[in-house]
């Protein structure tokens, strides 16, 4: 099982994060096609409590305080679990058990529920939010996103635009673009409504690690170049989002490597020179990683000439 708490981990967008998993499985609204976590275990809208707040509240804080010790920097706590981060009723309460640490948190949410006042007021919590928004066409949104049969596009775009309109923190979507699909007009539809959502940043992604279905391929660098300039025009900070994060994971040392490295490769795929640098920074060997291949534990996979290794997930 992995710990609710991992990392830190390096970040393109938010330095060095520690991250929360605070869903014990892959519960998500969304069973994205390109999604690194694997397949959703359980398609769900139904926000329920999953662990005790305020056992998540010493998990986490415990993990600040051994951080702090070995000399760890910590830039963001992150709620980024192997799900939909919202479905956790609890999240705003346990981001406000944690604001006396002085650290700033994040989450990263696909925004599917933002049409609930609930989550909008849970979120108003936290100084950075991400929300997914990879489409603005029901077809598309469909195709990429296969969505809970609940969920209405239209209401979660009108519900992302009344989160933007109390929220004060710092707000950035991200978009991500895959290589075998048409998207006709729709970066020109993506661009005129985050022209109108203000995002302070609006990422473009590819799916740099291994994808749910192997048949998703990365985007060709017209498209890109295409999507950039699109949303450059109605916001004003653009980014790619294509790069190599690094290597630099933070571990607590040969006592606990298992146990980091299922944390991390269940929201977070390793490549292969990663985990090598994770063994080595813990003092241990490669026969950790065999182990946990032959257990059941931990899969391996190629993806775009590198080897991976992911969490296998148990349904």
């Amino acid at each position: 099982m992995a710990e609710i708490v991992f990392g830190p981990v390096p970040s393109r967008r938010l330095g060095r994060s520690l991250g929360i998993n605070n869903l014990p499985k892959k519960i998500c609204s969304y069973n994205c096609i390109y999604c690194q976590a694997g397949r959703t275990v359980e398609l769900s809208v139904s926000r329920r409590e999953f662990y005790n707040p305020y056992l998540l509240e010493k998990i986490v804080r415990d993990r600040v305080e051994r951080l702090k010790r070995i000399g760890e920097r910590i830039d963001y706590i992150t709620f980024v679990p192997n799900g939909e981060p919202t479905l956790d009723k609890n999240i705003g309460l346990e981001a406000r058990l944690l604001k006396d640490l002085d650290i700033p948190m994040a989450v990263l949410t696909n925004g599917s529920l933002l049409w609930m006042e609930d989550v909008r007021n849970d979120l108003l919590e936290f100084d950075y939010v991400s929300i997914k928004i990879d489409s603005v066409s029901e077809n598309i949104w469909r195709y990429i996103n296969r969505p809970h049969h609940d969920l209405r596009l239209k209401s979660i775009l009108k519900g992302i635009l009344e989160f933007r309109n109390i929220y004060h923190g710092k707000l950035v979507t991200e978009t991500m673009l895959i290589g075998n699909i048409d998207y006709g007009n729709e970066l020109i539809f993506i661009a005129e409504y985050l022209g109108e959502l203000k995002p302070d940043i609006a990422y473009i992604s590819i799916p740099t690690r291994p994808p749910t279905e192997k048949w998703v391929t990365l985007p060709k660098e017209d498209l890109l170049n295409n999507a950039y300039q699109l949303f450059s025009e109605k916001v004003n900070h653009v980014e790619l989002l294509v790069g190599f994060e690094g290597t630099n994971f933070t571990t607590l040392g040969l006592d606990y490597v298992s146990r980091e490295i299922l944390s991390i490769a269940c929201v977070h795929p390793l490549r292969e020179d990663i985990l090598e640098a994770i063994l080595k920074r813990s003092g241990a060997t490669w026969d950790i990683v065999n182990e946990l291949i032959e257990r059941g534990e931990l899969i391996e996979v190629y993806y775009g000439g590198y080897r991976y290794y992911l969490k296998r997930v148990v349904k």
